[in-house]
């Protein structure tokens, strides 16, 4: 019998509803940021608040060493069977692991002269541990409040500190919206689980199982960051930072403002899929996670596409017209993420790292010689097909993998629905290209 209650498309669009409105607000609150970056700092400010934001991003996810990801599946699993001790103790070694994670990133901070950063690396460490905690316990309502205040206050920060030092305030704000991140969930997740440390031989030694399953994740996460910070070095040096913060405005309206929609599914989608084993229910969460997704991103792209211009000018300003295309191109690429990413979750749920290492790096080396090869064609539109042409690889590598692996397959029906979604978001592209002027 189906398990709707915790499989269902109720269930999925219940908790995509709920992240999909906070992330809906994390949009906005990025949105208004980034318009008054635009305004305070130019796009040559974006490029460098663009390129510090990558960098710590960077330092954080590889002293991180992939624990926030691996204490969610170990902690989902174990909260299921409801040993509350095993919980408890559990909960010890995710928190004394992520203190010294976060004194590695200090270390790892200073050692690279980006020691103005190092809080902001360490409070990222410590405050995915906690995040990933509340995953575990299906805190999910809670976890829509935290990231709720950590939207409205990153406007709170940014605005005026950009708009009264302008790009010497760009480390300032990096660092402050990373402690407002950290401590609501630390707040949250220490009333839930009282904080006890202990750096026993036992919560040491379950530390290091918990780590060997990240260290792939972890060197994913690496050649992700070091991907983004090697493309826009590289533009820096091909045509100057103006060039990158274009290309960082035009990532940011596609790729990254669209990857909040996946993060909200991420929330509640990946503990229920780490505690899932049987191949044909498995296969139903998959696949009704993606069809909730194409549905309700290709709609939103298609407006997106086709408003794209007016967007820019009201968002950013008209000096950043000159990615309409790039985006516009880009957008199309959403759509087969979408159909990609809740089948690349199966191998994080499975713990096969070393697989999810070789599967992300092969993406991100083809992304990188795309990027540097369609530029110097097409200039930044050549970005946006880049991006197109590297997500439909991903897409194929991921879903020939997983069918081969773990017996995935889709239905028919899922199928239609990917077809649609890609003939709507394409129609769309196709009105602005041809028939739409600026």
């Amino acid at each position: 019998m189906e398990a709707e209650g915790n499989y269902g498309y109720r269930h999925i669009l219940k908790y995509t509803s709920i992240f999909g409105s906070v992330q809906g607000l994390n949009i906005v609150a990025a949105l208004i940021r980034n318009k008054f970056a635009a305004l305070f700092l130019g796009p040559a400010g974006m490029g460098l608040a663009s390129l510090l934001t990558v960098t710590m991003n960077f330092l954080s996810q590889t002293a991180g060493m992939g624990l926030s990801l691996s204490a969610t599946r170990y902690f989902s699993a174990y909260y299921d069977k409801g040993n509350q001790q095993r919980i408890d103790h559990l909960v010890k070694v995710i928190r004394v692991w992520c203190l010294l994670a976060s004194l590695l990133g200090i270390l790892m901070s200073l050692i690279a002269g980006y020691w103005t950063m190092a809080p902001a690396v360490a409070v990222t460490i410590i405050g995915g541990g906690e995040m990933s905690i509340l995953k575990g316990a299906r805190r999910l309502r809670s976890l829509a409040v935290i990231q709720t205040i950590a939207a409205i206050a990153s406007v709170v920060i940014s605005v005026p500190l950009y708009w009264k030092f302008g790009q010497d305030a760009i480390v300032a704000v990096i660092n402050l919206m990373a402690f407002a991140t950290m401590l609501p969930a630390i707040y949250v997740s220490y009333r839930l689980f009282t904080p006890r440390f202990s750096f026993s031989h036992q919560v040491m030694g379950e530390g290091v199982s918990m780590l060997r399953l990240g260290v792939s994740f972890t060197l994913a996460a690496m050649v992700g960051s070091g991907t983004e910070l090697f493309i826009r070095s590289w533009l820096e040096r091909e045509a100057g930072l103006s060039e990158v913060g274009l290309y960082n405005a035009g990532y940011l309206l596609t790729v990254t403002y669209v990857g909040l929609v996946f993060a909200a599914m991420e929330n509640d989608y990946f503990p229920r899929l780490s505690a899932t084993h049987d191949v044909q229910q498995t296969n139903e969460i998959v696949n009704r996670q993606m069809e909730i997704l194409l549905l309700l991103l290709a709609p939103l792209l298609s407006v997106m596409i086709l408003g794209l211009p007016w967007i820019i000018r009201l968002l950013l300003s008209a000096d950043f017209l000159p990615i309409v295309t790039m985006a516009q191109i880009a957008s199309v690429a959403m759509v087969l993420k979408a159909a990609t990413l809740p089948v690349a979750y199966l191998t994080l749920a499975r713990g096969r790292s070393l697989a999810y290492l070789v599967l992300e790096t092969t993406y991100f080396l083809a992304f990188v010689l795309l990027v540097m090869w369609c530029y110097r064609q097409w200039g930044l539109v050549g970005t946006g097909i880049a991006i197109l042409i590297a997500h439909l690889l991903d897409l194929v590598m991921i879903h020939t993998y997983a069918h081969r692996v773990f017996g995935y397959r889709f239905p028919v029906r899922t199928l239609y629905i990917i077809g649609a979604a890609l003939a709507m978001v394409s129609t769309a592209l196709c009105i602005s290209m041809f028939f739409l002027v600026d």
